[in-house]
C-alpha cells in the first residue's frame, strides 16, 4: 500500500499482527503529535482512550473526539492528523485486506471515522 502509516509515520504507527486476511495496527501518539499524509484501507478502528484530534485531506478538515472504547468503521482513506487534545492516543486499526466487493463508483469516503 502507498503511503502505508507503519512507514510513513514509524514513530507511531506499529504492526502488532498481520495475515493473509488482515493487519492489525497499534496508534499512540501524544498531545501535539502529527502524522504525515498516509492511506489506511477499509478498517475497523478500535479506541484504547479518549482523544480529540484533526483529521486533514486536501483542504479538507474535520475534528473527531472519541471516547476510550468506541469501535468506528474508517473507510479507504488517505488524511493526515493531529492530536489537539489534551491526552495521549491509543487505537488498534484492523485494516482488511479483501477488495471491496460492487462494481459501483462512489463519491470520495467521509474523512474518518463513522459508525457504520
Amino acid at each position: 500500500m502507498e503511503r502505508d502509516p507503519a512507514l510513513t509515520n514509524p514513530e507511531l504507527y506499529r504492526v502488532v499482527m498481520e495475515n493473509e486476511r488482515v493487519r492489525v495496527l497499534e496508534y499512540r501518539d501524544r498531545p501535539g503529535d502529527r502524522t504525515t499524509p498516509h492511506a489506511h484501507p477499509d478498517s475497523v478502528m478500535i479506541t484504547l482512550s479518549s482523544f480529540s484530534r484533526r483529521l486533514i485531506r486536501d483542504a479538507q478538515s474535520v475534528e473527531v473526539e472519541l471516547a476510550d472504547g468506541a469501535v468506528r468503521w474508517l473507510a479507504a482513506q488517505e488524511h493526515a492528523g493531529e492530536n489537539i487534545g489534551e491526552t495521549d492516543t491509543r487505537a488498534i486499526f484492523v485494516e482488511l485486506k479483501e477488495p471491496q466487493t460492487g462494481g459501483s463508483v462512489e463519491a470520495p469516503p467521509r474523512l474518518g471515522p463513522s459508525e457504520g
